[in-house]
């Protein structure tokens, strides 16, 4: 994607990731306060999609969880709004901590690369 030496291309689509993972998780937040799963799973599933795209697998997986449980499923299993609700609330958290731990250590990179 980048070149050896050069990695502007890879790092400016990084840092639109950084811009539209915040304005995501501000989405979900509202999602999960209106109790909207519809919105949550479709939130999940759009999250899950650019974190694959630039390899940040915990964040995809716990995505991938969100968009599932949005659905009221886990598995073969069916879901309970209420259930799926109270599966949901540590997931955003924890989905939120995997991101920021992530995003630390782009940014790390790239201020490295930039120093060279």
């Amino acid at each position: 994607m980048d070149d050896e030496d050069d990695h502007e291309f890879s790092h400016s689509i990084v840092l639109d990731y950084f811009k539209q993972a915040e304005t995501t998780f501000e989405d979900m937040d509202i999602a999960l306060e209106a109790k909207n799963l519809r919105e949550l799973s479709r939130l999940g599933h759009f999250l899950k999609g650019s974190s694959a795209a630039i390899g940040l697998r915990k964040v995809k997986a716990t995505c991938e969880k969100i968009q599932n449980i949005g659905n009221c499923k886990d598995g073969e299993n069916v879901l309970t709004v209420k259930d799926a609700l109270s599966r949901i609330i540590p997931l955003l958290p924890q989905v939120k901590a995997e991101y920021f731990e992530a995003e630390e250590y782009l940014k790390t990179f790239y201020e490295e690369q930039e120093g060279r």
